[in-house]
């Protein structure tokens, strides 16, 4: 009988659940930008209150752990591992790219075809994307990468199998990939929720990472830009 707290900040979505038994009691999220260090303190007390529970009921908290925007996942990792600290609880790490699958496999009506090839995207700026394949059931079938899309990237497989894309990354590229096995489902972002039944089968079979050590998983280094208009006078 597992509670579990889930956090979800890997992109400009802001979002926190309560589950229990991979069942979501409560949830809030946001799709404001750049909201989640305003927000996500506020939305985890207002699941626990609204589901009845509080801070020393919980089991453990999972958290999205990327890839994605690296202000957003700094956000949800280390609020995750400070309620961990402080309660003494362990800590579930969720590819964000995984739980994104889970949620359009439990959300959409998708034929269960062996074929299909799903793929979440988030946006990584300009033409690239983080994306992985992962078929109906939910499986990797490909690791998750930074690619930059162009008109032919997948144009060996499109000619064999359908394949689906979602997620923001994906709406940037509608009109670059032209393919009639081509598939977008449009306004499909991450979401806590998407995370309960994975954190509860992680909970069950000990998932569980160091919380001292746990980095979220970037992908990509982090990279400082100087502001063009000089802000000192």
């Amino acid at each position: 009988m597992a509670l579990i707290l889930n956090i979800e900040t890997s992109t400009q979505v802001c979002s926190a659940c309560i589950s229990k038994d991979g069942n979501v009691l409560a949830f809030k999220e946001s799709n404001d930008q750049k909201s989640h260090a305003r927000l996500l303190t506020t939305f985890i007390d207002q699941v626990l209150k609204e589901s009845n529970y509080t801070f020393d009921d919980l089991d453990a908290v999972g958290v999205s752990k990327g890839p994605g925007s690296y202000t957003g996942l700094r956000i949800g990792v280390s609020t995750a591992k400070g309620i961990c600290y402080a309660k003494d609880l362990p800590l579930i790490a969720i590819n964000t790219l995984e739980s994104m699958t889970n949620g359009v496999i439990s959300e959409k009506e998708l034929d269960k075809n062996e074929d299909i090839v799903l793929v979440p995207m988030i946006d990584a700026r300009r033409m690239e994307v983080y994306s992985a394949f992962f078929n109906y059931k939910g499986d990797f079938l490909r690791e998750v990468k930074a690619e930059i899309i162009e008109e032919n990237t997948y144009s060996d497989i499109l000619k064999k199998q359908k394949m689906i894309f979602f997620g923001d990354g994906s709406s940037k590229i509608m009109e670059t990939i032209k393919h009639e096995n081509a598939v977008f489902i449009e306004d499909f972002h991450p979401s806590s929720r998407f995370m309960a039944n994975i954190s509860d089968h992680y909970f069950k079979n000990n998932k569980f990472e160091d919380v001292a050590y746990f980095e979220p998983f970037y992908l990509k280094d982090f990279v400082a830009t100087v502001p063009k208009k000089n802000i000192f006078k």
